[in-house]
């Protein structure tokens, strides 16, 4: 199988999924169970991303300014600091890391 075809393939598999999804009746959907699954698995795929963002670097696991940065935010977060905030801080103790050589 080439390049070529395997993104053919992949592209034809997505469209019968989203086709699928609109076969789907809307009274199903609006249960409350598939609600809420859909609530908490968006949240989950959300949280994966950031572990991988954080912990991931190509097939390996590191921890290093990323790893604190986060710890930081998320207490921010807990406190209820504006999103700006979280975000300044969470880059200036990573960085402040990385100056001092504390963390790659």
């Amino acid at each position: 199988m080439t390049l070529w075809s395997a993104i053919a393939l992949a592209s034809v598999i997505c469209l019968a999924l989203k086709v699928t999804g609109y076969l789907v009746p809307p009274r199903l959907l609006e249960a409350p169970r598939p609600a809420r699954i859909a609530d908490l698995l968006t949240v989950a795929l959300l949280a994966a991303l950031v572990a991988v963002q954080t912990f991931g670097l190509g097939q390996e696991i590191v921890v290093d300014a990323r790893v604190p940065a986060i710890l930081v935010a998320a207490g921010l977060l807990l406190l209820r600091a504006p999103f700006l905030v979280v975000v300044v801080a969470a880059a200036a103790v990573a960085a402040a890391l990385r100056w001092w050589g504390l963390a790659v």
